[in-house]
């Protein structure tokens, strides 16, 4: 069973790396402005169907309702599997809607993709800057695996975790709207996205300060949500 569930862990990995590949692509252009096959209220309605079933997952797998029915070491591999084949369902069955917003041209196209890139480096970055593992649900099972207790990532402040309390929601916000060529399909992903991460925002605060207390409190004091400021008070610390 423990072996089981490290492979469980092993392939719920692999999807989320397949599906990181694939949304790396589809928010370059490959798939998210291909050539209509609907009219574009049908296809509205269509991709607004496919993020708010990706959107509701993130918001009730996260809860600690539904976590009491799942095996405490595969309770984030679950989650990040379901999430990996729910952004795959996305990618396959987005009706695009070609219409542009804006098109630019070089020498800023190549700065767009520069940012578009710099967004996704913070993403990957971020989970690092936490415990990538953990994150994904690999060291819980490695720990089981072992039979080894198991405790969450002590809370630190440190590296863009000192700056900001989102750093991978601003990398995500960056990767969404950074294109040279906005189309109306685009600018609705990135619009429906980009408000689901600002309520999803408030449910995670409301989390991290019932589990994590005071001490999250004096961090949301001094360190501001998304954007850095220069304000910021925390030190770097491991």
């Amino acid at each position: 069973m423990r072996l089981l569930l490290l492979g469980y862990s092993a392939l719920a990995y692999i999807a989320f790396l397949l599906s990181s590949v694939w949304a790396f692509l589809f928010l370059a252009g490959h798939g998210i402005d291909d050539p209509a096959t609907h009219n574009a209220w049908v296809s509205l309605s269509i991709d607004g169907a496919l993020l708010l079933a990706f959107a509701l997952h993130h918001s009730v797998m996260a809860r600690a309702g539904l976590k009491r029915f799942l095996p405490k070491a595969a309770e984030r591999s679950t989650f990040v599997l379901v999430a990996s084949l729910l952004l795959a369902a996305v990618f396959t069955w987005w009706q695009p809607v070609p219409a542009s917003v804006w098109h630019t041209g070089r020498p800023w196209s190549m700065l767009i993709w520069a940012l578009y890139g710099l967004g996704w480096i913070i993403v990957v970055g971020a989970t690092y800057m936490v415990d990538h593992a953990d994150f994904f649900g690999l060291k819980q099972a490695w720990r089981h695996s072992r039979r080894e207790a198991y405790s969450p990532p002590a809370f630190r402040e440190r590296f863009l975790y000192a700056w900001l309390r989102h750093p991978m929601m601003l990398g995500l916000i960056v990767t969404f709207w950074a294109t040279p060529r906005m189309s109306v399909g685009h600018l609705f992903f990135a619009v429906s996205s980009s408000a689901y991460i600002a309520v999803g925002i408030r449910f995670e605060e409301r989390d991290l300060r019932a589990n994590l207390g005071p001490a999250y409190d004096d961090y949301a004091s001094r360190v501001p949500a998304l954007v850095p400021t220069g304000r910021s008070r925390s030190l770097l610390r491991e």
